[in-house]
């Protein structure tokens, strides 16, 4: 055995599993390796995506968040200020009511005042005819002195 001879299979065989390795082998593991440089590649690009998508969600978000707050705002500003009307119209009518009650009540006064005058008047005029009576001992006509005690109370009061 030569040892050029060896060394002539050797380079041979090698030659052969190199060739048999490009033929068959390597395109495989070629596509092997571009297919998961594809996934990896995807799966970067789906992460930077979703990335995106969080990001421009979290503004939706707070863009959200921001105008519900705006619209909470002028619905509390828009009760307060129907609380103030509310309130402004309680107060007038009760302030209304109040005088109604008060006319009310000076009318009832006036009438008990002016049916406590007529009342005073009359026991007036009996006491006073009836006092007439006694110091000249005789009847003096009702009528009469009724209508001289009309003119005294018009000329009073």
């Amino acid at each position: 055995m030569d040892i050029g001879m060896t060394l002539l299979g050797q380079a041979l065989s090698f030659l052969l599993l190199i060739l048999f390795s490009a033929k068959f082998i390597w395109p495989g593991l070629m596509a092997a390796i571009e297919d998961r440089q594809k996934k990896i590649a995807d799966g970067l690009a789906a992460a930077d995506r979703s990335q995106r998508d969080l990001a421009q969600a979290e503004e939706q978000v707070n863009a959200i968040v921001r105008e519900a707050r705006t619209k909470a705002n002028e619905i509390i500003a828009q009760a307060e200020a129907r609380k103030t009307q509310i309130i402004d119209a309680a107060k007038n009518e009760a302030i209304a009511e109040a005088g109604r009650q008060k006319a009310l009540a000076v009318a009832e006064i006036d009438v008990e005042a002016n049916r406590a005058r007529e009342d005073l008047r009359k026991q007036v005029s009996a006491l006073a005819v009836a006092g007439a009576s006694r110091l000249i001992k005789r009847e003096i006509d009702a009528s009469a002195h009724k209508a001289l005690l009309d003119e005294l109370a018009a000329e009073l009061g």
